[in-house]
């Protein structure tokens, strides 16, 4: 496996949704790349190993607009290599499967710029696989062809020979002329009562099924509302779904969730969230930047604080006591740590430390009663700059010297018109901090243009009051504060309200 090398652009397929099934080249890349061109099918998980400097360019359609000028997006790929940058263009499936892969490599080969194909696993095959749906079967099946749909003319397929074609038919983005599509295979002399099936959003977490045959498939599929991306399946491999269907019916498949979070953030929630049906929104209004400044020696203090795993992350970056190296945990031992929330507590975990004191509900006036017993005359506390003042003025109550260290702040990210929309209409939308609150109101305006039908999650009790003091109503509440308290607030909603 090459290394990735600067002015160099690597073509990838990211595979069919389920971001499992990326490549291990394509994480790789994705973790390496210095600019990243991406289309809308990608995975909605593969671009949260990207590096927090890596340039991401959205290339592809969006919210049923137009798409990106092909032109546009080789000439951007072509500039960044040119200037020296590491660039992956990441398609959905395969770069050279209906992906247009082909092109841009002629293109980048005009142009004098070294480039590698990277393949990845196609709709064509992943998405019947994930429906029970093999694609040659031994005495059904010996050959399969793969079909574009989309076609304006219809007279650009041999339908004769696609008739007449001994195996399963696959057909890409042909649910919008599904109608034309089966009558010109009957037409030309392929049987009506041909099993077939529609499958959406293969791979991915609403994925669904419609069977029929041939002559009532389009019925099937419009009074079901299929839409896109589907795969159709036309020949006698379609009715083995029957008895190889594997899928289970997940307890929020069919439901939309728009995150919010930070983008370095939000993975853990969305994969949770995907792993249990939902189709998620990546709407990232907020992004952590690091506040730089010099080692931090913690042995003056008997009680240290963190309130995010933001702050243990800046933590240990600044640690050094001068005795031990830099960031090494032993620095930490003769002071009581103290954390808000177990995602905090994770953090700590993941450095060797074990919160000595984590109050049993996640938020700072908690801390504070936690607190109430130990025995504490200077404190440190680690949080974001213009955090609330609660917890210090708490202590500081008590006579306790409090220094307080700012170690990232949040920052607005720049949400895209069409990522805007999603979330405005989404089933439900997550807000994880008053600060995604605040951003999110800048970039959808102040009423937030939510649907009536949205559902707002809120993390708990202050990002709650944020949400109030705006205007808008949190539907649902999590208790625990956590992202674990959210999911299970999801579940419980989703169960009890009827959609």
């Amino acid at each position: 496996m090459s290394t990735p090398k600067a002015g160099h652009v690597y073509l990838a397929g990211a595979g069919p949704g389920d971001p499992g099934l990326l490549t291990a080249r394509a994480l790789e890349l994705i973790a390496t790349a210095d600019v990243i061109l991406y289309d809308r099918l990608i995975p909605g998980a593969a671009l949260d190993g990207a590096r927090a400097d890596a340039e991401l360019l959205f290339v592809g359609k969006e919210g049923g607009g137009e798409s990106v000028p092909q032109e546009q997006t080789q000439e951007l790929m072509t500039g960044r290599a040119r200037a020296g940058k590491t660039v992956l263009r990441l398609k959905g499936g395969d770069p050279f499967v209906f992906g247009r892969g082909g092109e841009e490599a002629l293109a980048l080969r005009a142009a004098g710029i070294p480039f590698e194909i990277v393949p990845g696993v196609t709709a064509g095959v992943a998405a019947l696989a994930y429906a029970g749906i093999p694609v040659t079967h031994r005495g059904l099946a010996r050959a399969v062809a793969f079909v574009t749909g989309r076609t304006g003319d219809e007279s650009e397929l041999d339908w004769a020979a696609l008739a007449a074609f001994p195996g399963t038919l696959v057909f890409y983005m042909g649910v919008g002329r599904l109608v034309q599509i089966a009558a010109s295979l009957i037409e030309a002399g392929r049987a009506p009562q041909e099993p077939a099936g529609v499958i959406e959003a293969g791979t991915m977490p609403a994925q669904r099924t419609v069977h029929g045959t041939l002559a009532t498939i389009a019925e099937r599929v419009e009074s079901e509302r299929v839409g896109s991306p589907s795969i159709t399946v036309v020949g006698p491999v379609a009715e083995l779904a029957e008895q190889l269907a594997w899928v289970a019916q997940r307890p929020l498949a069919g439901l939309t969730v728009a995150v919010t979070r930070a983008r370095a953030q939000a993975s853990g929630l969305a994969l949770a969230l995907e792993d249990l049906g939902a189709r998620i929104v990546q709407a990232p209004v907020i992004a952590i930047e690091p506040i730089p400044g010099p080692p931090l020696d913690p042995s003056p203090y008997d009680l240290v604080c963190l309130t995010s795993p933001n702050g243990v992350s800046g933590l240990f970056e600044r640690l050094d006591d001068g005795t031990h190296p830099a960031g090494d945990a032993r620095a930490l031992a003769g002071t009581r740590v103290a954390a808000i929330g177990p995602g905090t507590a994770a953090a700590l975990a993941e450095h060797g430390v074990t919160a000595d004191i984590l109050p049993r509900r996640f938020v700072a006036e908690s801390l504070v009663q936690a607190l109430a017993g130990v025995p504490v005359k200077r404190a440190l506390l680690a949080q974001a700059r213009d955090a609330r003042d609660v917890f210090a003025d708490a202590l500081r109550a008590r006579g306790v010297q409090v220094d307080v260290l700012a170690l990232y702040e949040t920052v607005a990210e720049p949400l895209s018109p069409g990522a805007l929309a999603a979330a405005q209409a989404a089933d439900y939308i997550t807000f994880t901090s008053s600060s995604t609150v605040r951003f999110f109101l800048d970039a959808a305006g102040p009423n937030a243009g939510l649907s009536e039908e949205t559902r707002i999650v809120s993390i708990g009790p202050i990002t709650s009051e944020e949400l109030r003091k705006h205007g808008l109503q949190p539907h649902i509440e999590a208790d625990p504060h956590s992202v674990e308290g959210i999911i299970q607030a999801l579940l419980a909603d989703a169960a009890s309200t009827a959609r």
